[in-house]
């Protein structure tokens, strides 16, 4: 029995030999025998890895540049995860109520516990304005007041309405309109590739490596600029909002192992409103309930039906209000954090359903209006025999975005490995220690369109149809062979097991609460399931569903170690990351935590705040707060 464990991350780079085309390797496996490895070459001035609306808007910047960049996802095109992002998208519009962008800046870094980086969240709350008109040109069908103008919605911690929508569907909306500016522009785009290493020394990116994962062939991507846009790691727990295939973390680990830093891993979103499997059934576990519920008027009550304001005539008596008890002022549109610990508090006191959860109400509202706004929220649940015009929801918090990721500059992308630069949720530095709901969104396209306009001015004539050296080719062989090695394992453990119980070990270590004893027992874990993959099965070549899974495992493995380091390093709470054991906010603790690896190992830094400009200091200060009550 072959025992062999996931894809050695130390390989070096050798050789110097220019080649072009397709590759077939010949030599010699350990047992004497001979062995092929075919893989295809393709150059590129820029290679865009990941196809949601960061990568997207990054690619339609360089295209516009006069650029061919090549944009490459893991899903269909147009299959991205942005699709699932209902709620809406923020911009300082001014619609419905007094706005500007130094007030957007100022809420995102409340939200953040001023943890941000002022000058990340001071550049996407000034573009918006300009990028919310830029996609309403371009088709996206945002809702519209009386009198035209692009109408917005509350959502959770704003100080304004400021979130345009398009019902609850506004990011497949977007993205629909992306990817066909893009077809207009006539992108290069290749679907169902997995890029499993990066060409790198340390210093600079030469391209990447991976696989088609159709035919199972290999590919050498060669380019002199690559930009990650991969998404978060949410996925990595057991409840999250993401399809179990996305937000695996696979941006996180290449950048690293390419030489990137990470920095602030710890804080992972968790948002109040899932649903709750036990209900629903597995496959709808942890799915997403659109803050657009809470923010056109949606209640959140517990089981106590003790205190009920409910009928059974709705199907179900519901309890106490219970979010008058933890934030009387802003209620179930406080911060995504407050609102999550305390339906957790509600749980975890014997408040809760019998399934864990707690129900969500909007049927007080008029049913066509609900029709109107929610959409896509009443079809899915009158699918599963629930009319949410009429009766409550049940819900219970699911891990949703990763604040934590790559560190780079933002006005240009850049990660400090020459070459390298990443975008959107694969990067950290906008949203602190909590995001403010509908600025997802925004930072894609108001950061992938500087990035994208930085990198095409870095892209030179010479870059436009780069070289292949030996040391692209041996690196490529070695990683390929490493595939192989991958996908021929037949041990006795199957990575969707694996992958499984990390997933329910991050739930239970390093959750929404969390403390020093519970991260141990969480990197201890961590530890226990890599040393089993060295009995490692593949079921299947390169195109399996079991050798996806094996990958995105050494992917996973990486992030969730680094992340519970940092989660232990860090001795407050603040924003997601909450100690119950150091359960106050320490002002020592305004730092950022920045992450490295090299040949000794992980190493953490703490690295100071900077402070935001004036303005925006002036509209903190001010204390601008929306009265929520307007929803009653």
């Amino acid at each position: 029995m072959t025992k062999t464990p996931p894809i050695d991350r130390d390989v070096p780079m050798t050789g110097d030999a220019g080649v072009d085309g397709r590759i077939r390797i010949q030599g010699e496996d350990e047992g004497g025998g001979d062995y092929e490895v075919e893989y295809d070459t393709v150059r590129t001035p820029v290679l865009v890895v990941g196809a949601g609306a960061a990568g997207a808007r990054v690619a339609i910047e360089l295209a516009e540049s006069g650029l061919e960049p090549l944009v490459i996802g893991k899903r269909d095109h147009g299959d991205a995860h942005t699709t699932w992002a209902a709620g809406g998208i923020n911009a300082a519009l001014g619609s419905l109520d007094e706005d500007d962008w130094t007030r957007h800046a100022a809420d995102t870094l409340a939200e953040g516990h001023l943890l941000n980086d002022p000058e990340a969240v001071e550049l996407t709350a000034k573009h918006m304005p300009d990028r919310i008109r830029e996609l309403a040109d371009w088709g996206t069908p945002f809702d519209r007041t009386e009198d035209g103008t692009i109408n917005q919605r509350y959502f959770g911690a704003q100080s304004s309405r400021r979130t345009c929508f398009v019902g609850d569907r506004t990011g497949e909306a977007m993205l629909e309109t992306l990817i066909g500016r893009a077809r207009e522009l006539d992108i290069p785009y290749r679907d169902n590739v997995m890029v499993t290493r990066l060409l790198s020394d340390g210093d600079r990116v030469d391209g990447a490596v991976g696989f088609d994962m159709e035919t199972g062939r290999g590919l050498l991507f060669r380019t002199n600029h690559v930009v990650l846009a991969a998404g978060g790691f949410s996925a990595l727990y057991h409840r999250h909002s993401s399809r179990a295939d996305e937000n695996n973390g696979d941006g996180q680990a290449l950048a690293l192992e390419a030489g990137a830093r990470l920095v602030d891993l710890e804080f992972v979103q968790f948002h109040p409103t899932g649903m709750v499997g036990d209900r629903y059934g597995e496959e709808w576990d942890g799915r997403l309930v659109t803050e657009a519920v809470r923010g056109e008027g949606g209640r959140l009550f517990n089981a106590d039906v003790s205190a009920g304001e409910g009928s059974e005539e709705r199907g179900v008596s519901l309890g106490d209000r219970f979010m008058e008890r933890y934030s009387p002022d802003q209620m179930e549109l406080d911060a995504r954090d407050v609102v999550a610990r305390a339906i957790a508090q509600e749980v975890r006191e014997g408040r809760g359903t019998e399934r864990g959860g707690v129900y969500l109400d909007i049927s007080h509202r008029d049913p066509e209006y609900i029709r109107e706004r929610l959409p896509t929220m009443v079809e899915r649940f009158g699918d599963l025999g629930v009319d949410i015009t009429a009766e409550p929801m049940e819900v219970a918090p699911t891990a949703h975005y990763t604040m934590g990721g790559v560190d780079i500059d933002f006005r240009t992308g850049e990660t400090g490995v020459d070459g390298l630069y990443a975008v959107g949720e694969t990067v950290a530095g906008v949203h602190g220690a909590n995001r403010l709901g509908g600025n997802s969104l925004a930072e894609t396209v108001a950061i992938g369109t500087l990035v994208g306009a930085h990198v095409a001015n870095a892209v030179t004539s010479q870059d436009r149809v780069p070289t292949v050296t030996g040391t692209q080719q041996a690196l490529a062989e070695r990683e390929l062979r490493a595939l192989d090695d991958l996908a021929a394992a037949d041990g006795t453990v199957r990575p969707a097991e694996l992958l499984a119980e990390l997933g329910d070990l991050l739930w239970t270590t390093a959750g929404i609460l969390r403390d020093e004893e519970s991260l141990r027992e969480g990197l201890a874990g961590v530890a226990e399931i890599r040393s089993r993959t060295a009995d490692l099965r593949v079921d299947g070549d390169r195109t399996s569903r079991s050798f996806e899974y094996a990958v995105d495992l050494s992917f996973s493995l990486t992030v969730a170690e680094t992340m519970l380091r940092t989660a232990l390093e860090r001795t407050e709470s603040r924003g997601a990351h909450y100690r119950s054991d150091y359960p106050e906010t320490d002002s020592d603790w305004q730092v950022t935590l920045v992450l490295s690896a090299d040949e000794r190992g992980v190493t953490i830094r703490r690295r100071g705040i900077a402070d935001p400009s004036s303005a925006v200091r002036e509209a903190l200060e001010a204390g601008h707060e929306l009265d929520y009550h307007h929803l009653e």
